[in-house]
């Protein structure tokens, strides 16, 4: 991996220079919370001054500009005994910027999934491969457990990845594009000085990092505990709403929309993010349900998180950015869960 630096100036140039060439979309401070604390989204800038990189966090993931709530996959119309398919997953250049450590793990976790897996979506390949993604380090926040997952670091799934110097950033290029871009502006070799200080900034970041939750052998622990009265607990509170899989980075479950015209020429299909833990989730035809059980579907959403990914890709699906307990209505966080998992067994 090649390193350079980039003067505080230059990066503001070069930010500008992307606006002119490209949608640059990167964490926004949109309000206030009732604790006085700013709420920042992933929303396109126009000007660099709305660009805010000392973000705590963000209520919605970098998920939703490569896998969005609602997309159209396809139109289809019928004259006499032919019938026609337009389909389209081109999109124009964008650029990502600001995204923390966890996100980008969370995009790695999706690549596996819709990128490099058995049914690879052309729609989610084709954002991925027009999104320029340029994350940065950070402190921890708010109800996050990464540290306990081995996320709070990256080293790929990027292509530049900044460390703040104070008056400069240390910049890890992780890909041809990221090289190409940087070349934009002007950037040094770095120094001596340079590796000293992103050392100290390194150690004065990881010092923050505290373990929030045991994350050791998790698969173990779910399939110890596939019974326990711990499900039951927390699954009395779940709302079954949904919001946890909304805001997670790396939760890809959708159904189908199909919209045929009342006089069947034609018709489209949309594809619409869905939640393991909605009533109708796992209801089939005849009206049989097979987790009609709140506590029996939060499971699986762990079981999923924790155990079946790691079983498929050898890590957890969860990248413990913590957005799912901060919007849960009922107060389900993963950390209180799994700490009751292992309490109870070691009664």
């Amino acid at each position: 991996m090649l390193f350079r630096i980039l003067e505080k100036p230059k990066f503001k140039e070069l930010i500008e220079i992307m606006m002119d060439t490209m949608q640059v979309v990167g964490p926004t401070r949109v309000g206030i919370d009732v604790e006085r604390k700013p709420i920042h989204q992933y929303l396109p800038i126009k000007n660099f001054a709305a660009l805010d990189l000392s973000y705590e966090t963000t209520d919605y993931s970098a998920k939703t500009y490569f896998l969005p709530f609602q997309e159209k996959l396809c139109t289809y119309s019928f004259t006499d005994d032919n019938w026609e398919q337009n389909i389209k997953y081109r999109l124009k250049p964008r650029a990502l910027v600001g995204l923390h450590a966890c996100d980008i793990n969370g995009l790695v976790r999706l690549d596996k999934v819709l990128a490099r897996g058995t049914f690879p979506s052309p729609y989610y390949v084709s954002r991925r491969r027009n999104t320029l993604v340029v994350g940065i380090d950070h402190p921890p926040c708010n109800g996050g457990f990464c540290y306990d997952l081995g996320t709070d670091t990256v080293t790929h799934g990027f292509d530049l990845y900044l460390t703040d110097l104070g008056d400069r950033y240390f910049v890890a290029i992780g890909s041809d594009r990221g090289y190409t871009t940087l070349k934009q502006v002007e950037v040094r070799d770095v120094e001596d000085r340079d590796n000293d200080d992103y050392l100290e900034a390194r150690r004065a970041i990881s010092s923050k990092f505290k373990s929030v939750v045991n994350a050791h052998n998790l698969p173990n622990l779910l399939d110890i505990e596939f019974e326990s009265d711990v499900w039951r607990k927390w699954g009395e509170k779940c709302l079954s709403c949904g919001s946890c899989a909304m805001t997670c980075p790396t939760c890809y479950c959708y159904g189908i929309l199909e919209d045929v015209s009342m006089d069947l020429t034609g018709g489209s299909k949309k594809k619409q993010l869905y939640s393991c833990n909605i009533v109708d989730f796992a209801e089939v035809a005849g009206g049989h349900n097979f987790r009609s059980k709140s506590e029996t579907r939060l499971k699986y959403r762990y079981y999923h998180q924790h155990r079946g990914f790691v079983e498929a890709h050898e890590e957890p699906k969860c990248v413990g950015c913590g957005r799912c307990g901060r919007a849960c209505l009922a107060g389900i966080n993963p950390p209180d869960v799994i700490g009751d998992l292992q309490a109870e067994k070691l009664t």
